[in-house]
Order: structure tokens, then C-alpha cells, then sequence
């Protein structure tokens, strides 16, 4: 299994140099400099001629691509034009509220979409079913963006019950040096931090996580509903043992390799689809970086995200592999 998992870490590196120099040029190809647009109108021409000298955009394009990756390949992600600081500083300080908020967002989907998708596939056809259809379908067809804006108007403009934006108050959560509010309250023992941490991240992790729910939920009841005819599951009952132990230990255990799999896709989702989500909500992550880097035309910012999340994708397939045959033996590689 170490050597596959070896070969499959190989294979990434092409990928990644295929989307990185994709990216590059596409960044290259859309109209505007940065060099005009970060600087005021009233900058001459010679002040924009050294700008463009010294972020190195005088020069070829497979030039300025090969400095970046192979200075990328050490570490060093370059200098934002924009913030004037490390990229790689940047990201890690905007990485623990991305990770926060997609962490949550799984925790909601899992929550309720296994549970449903188990109850709807063990009951065919009745109203469990039915109403586990209906609410994931719900949940594919609503845009998160559109979900997050409703969730603002209703909670936030009606009810006035949730924060609209942000992602703490001001003086409650305190100084958190790892940048996890939730996971720094709860271990410092700061409640209201925690409570505020968890209020500021409920309606932009159901917003993330409401496509997720609906897919989850959908895959579960497929998988739950083949498995039911196992041989194994009619063995089971037929010692006589509990519906509720069959359903929850032997048909749920041996279905969980599509959802893990879905599960392990979607996360990968979520961290992209947190781009309009942390936009709507004002969340000060890695999605609204982006926006901001790639409005402003900041190559080695943008370029550093991609490669980010590039990063998180391969890693995820990787832990979603190596579960595989923790979940069930019959795998082997």
C-alpha cells in the first residue's frame, strides 16, 4: 500500500505543473496590468516601468513561469504585489479560517445527511424516503450563494438571531495565535468565544455544506439500498438479530465506501466553493484572497492559492485511498 501510495504522490507532480502553468496563462491572457491597476492614476509612466522591472514582468512569459516554480518547488511562493508581503504569510494567515469553516461544513453534512440517507434506503418508498429525496434534492439545486444570501435575510435581516457577517466580535474571541477561534475557545476554555465562533460560523457552513448535504444524503440511500441485499444482511436477520444492529453495524459498514469516496470529493469542493461563500459572508479566508488577488491582477498570490489548493485535492485523494482498505479488507493494492 506504501508503494502506491508512493506511485499516486508521483503522479500529482505533472498535475500540478499542468494546472499551475494553466493558471499562469490564463492569468497572462486576461486584459488589464497589474502594474496600472495597483498603482494610483497619478503615477508616471517611468514609476510603472519600474514597477513592471521589479515584480519581473519585463520579462518572457516561460521566463517569469519558470522563476515561480521553480522558486515554488523551494518554498518560496514570491511577494504579493498587492500586500507587498510573502505570499506564503498571507496564506497562513487566512488558511485556519478556510480550514475552520470547511471543517464545519462537513460536520453539518455528515451529521444529517448519513443518518437520512440510512433511514430513506432502509425504508423504500415511504415517507422517510420521501422526505429525504425531497430535502436532498433541495439542497443540489440551491447555489450556495443564493442559499447564503436568503440565510442573511431571514436570520440576520428578520430574525436578527445570527451575526451577517465576519467571523468574530470584536473583543470576544480574544488572540488566537494558530488562528482557529473555535478550536482555540474550546481548548482556553473561553465559552463566550465559543460561542460567538460558532455563532459567526452557522450560516456560512450551511450555506457551504447545503450541496454537500443533498449529494451525501443521495449517494447514502443508493448505497444503503444495494447493500440490503446482501447475503450477509439476510443471514443477519435471519439469526434473529435487531433491525436497528443490522441496519447501523452490517449494511451501514460495508456502504461506507462510496460515501467516504463522495465525502472525500466534496471536501475538495468545499474549500473551492468557499470562495463565494467567505465573499457573501465577508469571511476573512483563503476564497476572499483570491477574489481580491485575482481583481487585482496579483500573479504570485493567486498562482500561491492554486497551488494550495491544488495541494489540499491531491491530499485528500491520498487519505481517502489509505482509507479504503482500513474500511474494508477486501481492498488491497
Amino acid at each position: 500500500m506504501a508503494a502506491y501510495l508512493v506511485r499516486r504522490l508521483a503522479g500529482t507532480i505533472p498535475v500540478l505543473l499542468l494546472i499551475t502553468l494553466l493558471v499562469f496563462l490564463l492569468l497572462h491572457a486576461a486584459p488589464g496590468d497589474p502594474a496600472s491597476l495597483l498603482l494610483s492614476d497619478a503615477t508616471s509612466e517611468a514609476d510603472v516601468l519600474e514597477a513592471r522591472q521589479r515584480w519581473g514582468l519585463d520579462q518572457p512569459l516561460h521566463v517569469q513561469y519558470l522563476k515561480f516554480f521553480t522558486a515554488a518547488v523551494t518554498g518560496d511562493l514570491g511577494k504579493s504585489f498587492r500586500f507587498a508581503q510573502p505570499v506564503a504569510e498571507l496564506i497562513a494567515t487566512r488558511l485556519p479560517a478556510t480550514v475552520e469553516l470547511a471543517a464545519f461544513s462537513i460536520l453539518i453534512a455528515v451529521t444529517l445527511a448519513v443518518p437520512l440517507g440510512v433511514w430513506a434506503g432502509a425504508r423504500p418508498n415511504s415517507w422517510v424516503d420521501n422526505l429525504g429525496t425531497s430535502f436532498g434534492l433541495f439542497g443540489i439545486s440551491m447555489p450556495n450563494f443564493w442559499m447564503g444570501i436568503m440565510l442573511i435575510l431571514l436570520f440576520s435581516g428578520s430574525f436578527h438571531l445570527l451575526p451577517s457577517a465576519g467571523r468574530s466580535t470584536y473583543g470576544v474571541v480574544g488572540a488566537q495565535e494558530t488562528g482557529f477561534y473555535f478550536l482555540g475557545s474550546l481548548l482556553g476554555g473561553n465559552w463566550p468565544g465559543l460561542k460567538d465562533a460558532l455563532l459567526h460560523m452557522a450560516m456560512p457552513g450551511l450555506a457551504l455544506g447545503a450541496n454537500m448535504i443533498g449529494i451525501l444524503m443521495r449517494v447514502t440511500r443508493s448505497s444503503v439500498l444495494e447493500v440490503l441485499h446482501e447475503e450477509y444482511v439476510v443471514t443477519a436477520r435471519a439469526k434473529g438479530m435487531a433491525e436497528r444492529r443490522v441496519l447501523w453495524r452490517h449494511v451501514l459498514s460495508n456502504a461506507l465506501i462510496p460515501i467516504i469516496t463522495v465525502a472525500g470529493l466534496e471536501l475538495g469542493t468545499l474549500l473551492s466553493g468557499s470562495i463565494i461563500v467567505e465573499t457573501v459572508f465577508a469571511w476573512p479566508g483563503m476564497g476572499s484572497l483570491l477574489i481580491t488577488g485575482v481583481t487585482s491582477r496579483d500573479y504570485p498570490l493567486v498562482m500561491g492559492l492554486v497551488m494550495m489548493y491544488t495541494a489540499a485535492f491531491v491530499t485528500i485523494n491520498l487519505v481517502i485511498d489509505a482509507l479504503y482498505g482500513i474500511i474494508d479488507p477486501r481492498i488491497r493494492y
